[in-house]
């Protein structure tokens, strides 16, 4: 009994170790999407958004995001938000870029410090 118990706490502490990140999973992962719905998301169910390269696909994404932050990904889901139009008053009219998004879930018991210094 108690070798058995050392060998499922020896499993437990293991935890797995991604390779090192290279310049391109910098590239496509760009930075972290800091809102009110995606910090919800965060800590109730462990889904991290991210801004991504628009040439990015779900599995380079998952790959990059595994190597970048360590963690294991469960899941990708992949969006394109669109361009607006903007103004200040009604004399000074312009655009806010559109971009890619992808909310990564995370595997149970995974977590992720998107504020490190």
């Amino acid at each position: 009994m108690a070798e058995e118990k050392k060998e499922t706490e020896k499993t437990a502490e293991t935890k797995k170790v991604y390779a090192a990140p290279t310049a391109h999973d910098y590239e496509v992962i760009l930075e972290p999407v800091i809102t009110e719905k995606s910090m919800a998301l965060l800590q109730n169910d462990g889904k991290v958004t991210v801004k991504v390269a628009a040439s990015s696909n779900k599995s380079e994404i998952k790959d990059s995001f595994q190597r970048l932050y360590q963690v294991a990904v469960e899941d990708v889901k992949v969006s394109n938000v669109s361009a607006k139009e903007k103004s200040r008053g009604s004399r000074y009219k312009g655009r806010v870029g559109g971009y890619k998004k992808a909310i990564v879930t995370l595997k149970e018991g995974n977590a992720v410090d998107l504020f490190k210094e």
